[in-house]
């Protein structure tokens, strides 16, 4: 499984420690809400809010450098739109391993 890194960060804060420092912080404080709110979605079986908020956390496996689990969320969130849950056991694998990631930042 693709692990979480900080390359895109860096490459993003450059020198500026104070500026790495706020996205990773952006970063621990968002994820584990965004995940609740997705979470939620899911076991209440609203799909099409659900897929808006694998949407929202695209961009954190963006950040967090982890190409080929972007595009298995892109398709988990296509999959969600048709009201399908196909992809959420690898997806949900994902946000724990992200959110491992962000816990030791």
């Amino acid at each position: 499984m693709e692990q979480p890194n900080l390359n895109y960060i860096n490459e993003l804060a450059g020198d500026d420690v104070a500026f790495k420092a706020k996205l990773c912080a952006t970063v621990k404080k968002e994820l584990p809400l965004e995940i609740a709110e997705y979470q939620n979605e899911i076991e209440n079986g609203n799909y099409i809010e659900a897929a808006n908020l694998v949407h929202k956390l695209k961009h954190k496996i963006s950040v967090m450098g982890m190409e080929k689990s972007y595009y298995l969320a892109e398709e988990f969130e296509n999959n969600l739109k048709n009201h399908s849950a196909q992809l959420q056991s690898d997806f949900e694998n994902i946000l724990l391993i992200m959110q491992n990631f962000a816990n030791g930042l």
